[in-house]
């Protein structure tokens, strides 16, 4: 992100389709992780996910360029379905700087949580608490 470019963020909810038991689908987001590090770190983007046997919810904050491509790439990609954007326009600071993606993997005690969110992702907290969520698990997991 150049220094004349504004901050942006995007947090979208998807529905998980990867296949396979739950081992199986840890493994392909340790390999979705991997890439996102690599290509978000290049391209400045930074961010948190979360994920469960059934979604997806992520943010992302940077330039407004990269963090489209990124949700571009994220849109054509098979693992994810009915993906609905909460929110995305300007922001005033980052919320996850020092990550290019964080990721708390499954925390048991937020899981009801979560699925509710998730279920809810088109009502009108939709973004305000997936935004807690994702803060709130990356402190307890000892990742911020």
């Amino acid at each position: 992100m150049s220094e004349t470019e504004s901050l942006y963020r995007l947090i979208y909810v998807s529905r998980n389709a990867l296949a396979g038991v739950a081992t199986e689908m840890e493994g392909e987001v340790t390999r979705i992780l991997e890439a996102s590090r690599r290509n978000n770190g290049r391209d400045g983007v930074t961010g948190a996910l979360l994920f469960n046997e059934e979604c997806f919810a992520q943010l992302l904050e940077g330039g407004s360029a990269a963090v489209h491509q990124v949700f571009e790439r994220i849109q054509l990609d098979p693992r994810h379905q009915d993906t609905v954007v909460l929110e995305c326009g300007p922001a005033s600071r980052r919320e996850f700087g020092a990550w290019s993606m964080a990721y708390a993997g499954h925390v048991s005690s937020e899981r009801a949580r979560y699925a509710a969110l998730t279920g809810e992702a088109s009502g009108a907290g939709g973004p305000h608490g997936i935004l807690s969520l994702l803060h709130g698990v990356v402190e307890r997991s000892g990742l911020s």
